[in-house]
């Protein structure tokens, strides 16, 4: 399958979706299955993984309904609070539900650039790989160095970095402390990586391909495509790109490579990945 492995849906309302300012103006409106359908269909992808917006236990509901209701959200990697004694009976009841294959903490907005290494957090993270489910690392670039020694106390665990662990990418000013931190994740092989969310972390207000490109080199260097999925971030790639600009934007970097390389970064690593126990 051809697959956008990382975008969201929500009914828009104020209160729960606390991460939109004033900059996030075009996002506050409801975003559902049909509005990415004809989307995925002029590309020529044939579903998605839908990923948490919300830090409750009914996001993780409300993604599952709709994942049951629309064939092209091929998985749902939605949230619970790991950080609770009850983190284990929650990861089983939703281990059982259809199109459930993962987790996601949005651990960057946490307040404590330590709490990946919390034991809370880690003792309930250490269950999801008995029930053949992956977790999502949302970080900065800062956080990678505690990241790497999360990963070290999971090795079992299959983890997907978002967003190529969002360097911070300036014109004429490459982030080589994101470069050299990246390479030693990709050094565990349990961890695969998705080119997804660079054009949102670019500080200069305009982005073209030839400003990502150095950063997606390094992924492809270091993770290889057996080991990198495509995903849009869509709907919050719209405050940068629209989704047909960033697919040809991928489309375009790996381009010089092999058919099967090309398949394996749109669709056959988020397929291996996400839905090996489907």
């Amino acid at each position: 399958m051809r697959i956008d492995s990382h975008q969201h849906f929500w009914k828009y309302n104020e209160t729960d979706y606390v991460w939109m300012n004033d900059q996030h103006t075009i996002l506050k409106k409801d975003f559902l299955p049909e509005d990415l359908l004809p989307l995925l269909q002029v590309v020529q992808l044939d579903g998605c993984i839908a990923v948490q917006a919300r830090q409750m236990l009914a996001e993780t509901d409300f993604l599952l309904k709709l994942a049951q209701n629309n064939s092209c959200i091929k998985g749902v990697v939605g949230w619970i609070p790991f950080y609770e004694a009850n983190a284990e009976g929650l990861v089983e009841q939703y281990a059982d539900q259809d199109k459930m294959v993962g987790f996601r903490h949005v651990v960057h907005d946490e307040p404590d650039d330590q709490f990946i290494l919390r034991p809370d957090f880690n003792n309930g993270i250490k269950c999801l790989s008995k029930y053949s489910l992956c977790y999502d690392l949302l970080i900065f670039e800062k956080h990678l160095p505690q990241t790497i020694e999360f990963v070290d106390q999971h090795p079992e665990l299959s983890m997907v970095i978002d967003h190529i662990a969002k360097p911070r990418i300036r014109l004429n000013d490459f982030d080589h402390t994101w470069a050299n931190n990246i390479k030693r994740l990709a050094e565990r092989e349990n961890v695969t990586c998705k080119l997804s969310g660079m054009v949102t972390e670019v500080i200069h207000n305009t982005w073209n391909p030839e400003l990502l490109k150095p950063y997606f080199d390094v992924v492809l260097e270091t993770f290889g495509p057996d080991r990198i999925m495509f995903g849009s971030d869509w709907p919050v790639c719209l405050l940068q790109s629209t989704y047909t600009k960033w697919v040809e934007t991928v489309s375009s970097f790996i381009t010089p490579l092999t058919h099967a390389e090309q398949e394996a970064i749109m669709g056959g690593t988020a397929e291996r990945v996400y839905l090996k126990h489907s």
